[in-house]
Formats: structure tokens, C-alpha cells, sequence
């Protein structure tokens, strides 16, 4: 547990990405089964200890140490692990500190029952930093700057294969993932998993370039669809009978939430496409796609009623076929694959899949045109494809671009804010904005219509922050209320009805754009030119 915790504090206090990417490959070069295996599961959000959650860390410690105490610490830190770790009383037992591997199995036997005895036992047999390590990896609260993406690239680096590999091999291993350090570390065979309906890597586009123009001769372009990005995958299964999965772009397993769309798919194959719910049960057209505020009803739920799935019924717009009843086509080109793809989608479902056309111009000024004023509620922007390229997974320079529309603006007045986690646990950076529900100078109410976190630098992070510190007029636990003082121009994607807010309006990818210090709060826009802006 020692190596790890020395692993977590490097990587806190690392910001270069090389660097990052060195100390774990370090780390997983030198550190023996299971242990490696562990951490790296930890380090890519791949553990789960039901019995342990942060509520049990606030119950422990006020156990422990004064409530009010706690209370105070924790908001001054801003991370529950953190002031654990310090504030936890030192045993002075001195039996050795526990494996990681010992840890992860302690942890696994806990239930909410004995989490309460069996967790501090664990605690008393380690220092402080021990304990951090211990707590981060229990809630996988990790916030250290490391995503999956970036752990799997350390793991290639540190063995020597190829990222793309270790992608193809990843899914379908378990933690500690014996099987895939014998393959990387100890040259055996390939984990074999030929016959499992697992998830294959995703290709992934650039963003197009400010003044870059592509000629449509050679790539084509299609509708970049405002859903989330998904794969569908059937393969016979361990029975033989065929298994089918629906995942996520992170490769987490989705299928709970739209049993519909697994059900529907009974051929041998891998789909990417875009997962989207009709438009016309949520006030769009003709059955087309509706926003994303209607997708989101849906997203996260382990299980779903029948009058949801009828409320908000799902489908999966494709874009393009990986696979098809056992031949890999992802060598082949985009337009090979493009074509296989409208040869099979006859066979599918047509209430549950549909072809994400393409769209049908020759000028790239003709296309930029079309981009701006295409505002329906499921279109974010363009993609263009290059017609050879074949799938390959991550981002390849020259091959797949995306062209998202401009994001629209307003300008809304800061209304609270809380501390982030992390890097950020010592500054205010979580922020509620407003507009104003009419006239301000009659009265009117300021009304939350989003929150934000990014879009700002480090420089402007921290005069937001000394903002919040000197104008705040009430504190709500962690939250503080500022005086409505500072103004901001927001930039976002779209915006959609919702009756969970006061506003009744809720935002899609809100980011502060500026800070408007040369603007009077009473400039600020009012709702009405939101809710003119929401989509049907």
C-alpha cells in the first residue's frame, strides 16, 4: 500500500502528462501481481466496494473527532479522503500495513453491516498517507488527473505493445487482470475472447481547424447527432444461444437502460452508431430524434418501466459496421464499410435502428452554410469521414473530423459557488449562474439556469476565486452565495425544457466563455431570450 500511496501522491502533484505516464509505467513494471493489477483497476474507475461510500467516511469520523471539527476541516480541505487521513487518531499499532491486493479483498468482504468495525481495523494499520490511498481507492473517488485512457496508454508503455492492443484486449478482464499482464508482461497468448459480445475501440475524430477546408470529393459528410455515441455488439456467447450488449463510449456496459435496443438486434454484428430516444414522444417531428434533454430521462437507470420505454422510446441512428457474423471489417475502407452497412440494415429492426444519412453537397461553402442554420434540437455539428479510411481506434490525424456548430452565448449573472475536488479542492471554481425572470429593475428574480466548471484559466480561476471569497452574503454547508455582482458570458450547445428546475429551462454543455467585469448585473439577459432558444 506504501508504493501505491507514493504512486497517488506523484501523480497528484504531476502535471505533466509524460511525467504521468512515466511514474505509472514505473509503477506497473515494478509492482508484482495482484497489486498492480488492483491499482490499475482503481486508477481506471474499475473497482467497486458497495459498503464504502463517502457518507461512511463522514459517519467514522464523527465517530472520531468532533462533528464541528470535521465539518470545518472538511469544507477548508475540500476533499473527504484528505481530511480523513489527517484527522483519523493515530493507533500506534504497529502490525504491518496491508497489500493492496489485502486491502481490495478486505474491502470486497464488507457489507454495510460490519463496514463500520471491519474499515477502521484497515485504517488504524496505516499512516496518513496510507490511508488517503486507502480511502481514494475504496470510494474510487480518484480525481488525480489520470483517466482510463491515459492508464491504458501507461500500460503499453510500460510493457511495449501496441495502445491498440491493449484496447482490443482490455474489455472482458477482470480486476486484477491476470490474463493481460501474462500476455503484455510475460509474452503468453492473447486473452480469448473471440466469441464474447465485448466492446471494440471507438474511432474518434479531430475537431476541424478554424480556416481548414476539405474537399468532399474525398471526405464524406454526415450529421454529427446530439445522442450518446454507442456500440452494439451480438456474438454467439459462452452458450452458443447469442448474447447481446449495448455500451457506452467509455465501454461501460448500458444494456439496463435500453433494453429495447438489445432485444431488437439478432444478427451476429458490431454497430456504431448514436443512441437517441423518437422526437415524436417528447413534441418533435415525424418520429425523427429528440433532444438530448429527452435521452437523459433514461440515462443511468438499472432498470426501466414500461411507460418510460413508451414515453421515450430508443433507437440507434448508425454510422458505421465493425463486424458482420464473424468478419472484422474495420481494415477496410469507410466507404466499403458504408456500403456493407446499408446492405444490412434491410435485416434490422426499423424501430430500433436507422442510417444517419449523409448529407448531400458538393461545396464545402454550400456545407458551412447548412452547418449554421441547421439548429434541430439532435444536431451539434458535422462530421466528415474520409471515404478510404479504415476504423481505427483513437484519433488518426487526416482521417475523421468533427465540425461542431458555434456554441450560442448569453450573458448571466454569478449566483453561487462551491469548491471543486481534487486539483481545485482549494478554490471556488463550481459556479451557478442566473438570468433574470424579467425586468431587474421592476423587481424581477434572478432564476439558476446552469452551472459550470471549465472555460476559464488558472489565472481567471483564481480571481473568480478571491470573488467568491470577498462577496459571499450567505454559506449553505459547502455552498456559498455571492452577492449578484459578477456577470458571465456563457456559452453552451442548446437549451431544453425541464421541469426539475425553478427556471424551467436547463442547459446542454454550459461553459463559461468570459468573464464580463465590465458588465452591470442589470445587463444581464433575462429568460425570455433563453426560453426563445429552446428547441421542440
Amino acid at each position: 500500500m506504501e508504493r501505491f500511496a507514493a504512486l497517488l501522491d506523484t501523480l497528484v502533484y504531476t502535471r505533466s502528462r509524460n511525467a504521468k505516464l512515466a511514474a505509472l509505467a514505473h509503477y506497473l513494471r515494478e509492482t508484482p501481481d495482484p497489486d498492480r493489477g488492483y491499482a490499475l483497476a482503481a486508477l481506471s474507475d474499475g473497482l467497486d466496494f458497495a459498503a464504502v461510500k463517502s457518507s461512511t467516511i463522514r459517519n467514522l469520523m464523527r465517530e472520531r473527532v468532533d462533528p464541528e471539527l470535521w465539518t470545518l476541516s472538511r469544507d477548508y480541505v475540500g476533499d473527504s479522503a484528505e481530511t480523513a487521513s489527517l484527522l483519523w487518531p493515530e493507533s500506534g499499532d504497529p502490525a504491518s500495513p496491508p497489500t493492496v491486493g489485502e486491502a481490495v479483498a478486505a474491502l470486497s468482504a464488507m457489507t454495510r453491516a460490519n463496514v463500520m468495525e471491519d474499515l477502521p481495523r484497515l485504517l488504524d494499520r496505516l499512516d496518513a498517507e496510507g490511508r488517503y490511498a486507502l480511502l481514494k481507492l475504496a470510494t474510487g473517488a480518484m480525481r488525480i488527473g489520470i483517466s482510463a485512457r491515459l492508464a491504458k496508454t501507461a500500460f503499453a508503455q510500460a510493457f511495449d505493445v501496441a495502445l491498440e492492443d491493449v484496447e482490443e484486449h482490455w474489455h472482458g478482464q477482470a480486476p486484477p487482470y491476470t490474463a493481460l499482464f501474462d500476455w503484455a508482461a510475460r509474452g503468453a497468448p492473447a486473452p480469448e475472447t473471440g466469441n464474447l459480445p465485448l466492446f471494440r475501440p471507438f474511432m474518434l475524430a479531430h475537431p476541424l481547424g478554424e480556416d481548414e477546408i476539405l474537399d468532399l470529393a474525398t471526405y464524406a459528410a454526415e450529421w454529427k447527432w446530439d445522442g450518446i455515441r454507442v456500440q452494439v455488439v451480438r456474438s454467439p456467447g459462452e452458450s452458443g444461444l447469442g448474447e447481446t450488449r449495448l455500451y457506452s463510449r467509455s465501454g461501460d456496459d448500458i444494456s439496463a437502460s435500453f433494453p429495447e435496443i438489445t432485444e431488437a438486434l439478432d444478427i451476429d454484428c458490431v454497430l456504431d452508431g448514436e443512441l437517441l430516444v423518437r422526437g415524436d414522444a417528447q413534441g418533435g417531428r415525424d418520429g425523427g430524434a429528440g433532444s438530448f434533454n429527452a435521452l437523459q430521462q433514461r440515462l443511468g437507470r438499472k432498470t426501466v418501466s414500461k411507460r418510460l420505454r413508451a414515453e421515450a422510446p430508443a433507437f440507434v441512428r448508425l454510422y458505421d459496421l465493425l463486424q458482420r457474423e464473424g468478419e472484422d471489417l474495420r481494415a477496410r475502407t469507410w466507404h466499403a464499410r458504408r456500403a456493407a452497412l446499408e446492405t444490412l440494415l434491410p435485416r434490422l429492426d426499423p424501430q430500433h435502428f436507422d442510417l444517419s444519412t449523409l448529407i448531400g453537397v458538393t461545396n464545402f461553402a454550400d456545407l458551412a452554410r447548412l452547418r449554421e442554420t441547421a439548429r434541430d434540437a439532435a444536431i451539434e455539428g458535422v462530421m466528415l469521414k474520409h471515404r478510404e479510411s479504415p476504423y481505427v481506434a483513437g484519433r488518426k490525424t487526416g482521417l475523421w473530423y468533427k465540425w461542431k456548430r458555434d456554441p450560442l452565448l448569453i450573458d448571466c449573472v454569478l449566483m453561487y459557488a462551491q469548491r471543486g475536488s481534487g486539483k481545485r479542492s482549494s478554490f471556488y471554481s463550481d459556479f451557478t449562474f442566473g438570468c433574470w425572470d424579467g425586468d431587474p429593475d421592476a423587481g424581477a428574480e434572478l432564476l439558476p439556469v446552469g452551472k459550470a466548471y471549465f472555460g476559464f484559466t488558472d489565472e481567471e480561476l483564481k480571481q473568480l476565486d478571491r470573488h467568491v471569497r470577498t462577496h459571499t452574503v450567505q454559506r449553505f454547508g459547502p455552498v456559498r452565495e455571492t452577492d449578484k455582482s459578477l456577470v458571465f458570458e456563457v456559452a453552451f450547445d442548446s437549451v431544453h425544457a425541464s421541469r426539475r428546475h425553478k427556471s424551467g429551462l436547463a442547459m446542454r454543455f454550459p461553459r463559461i466563455s468570459r468573464i464580463r467585469a465590465d458588465k452591470p448585473p442589470h445587463e444581464a439577459d433575462r429568460l425570455a431570450t433563453l426560453r426563445a432558444l429552446v428547441q421542440d
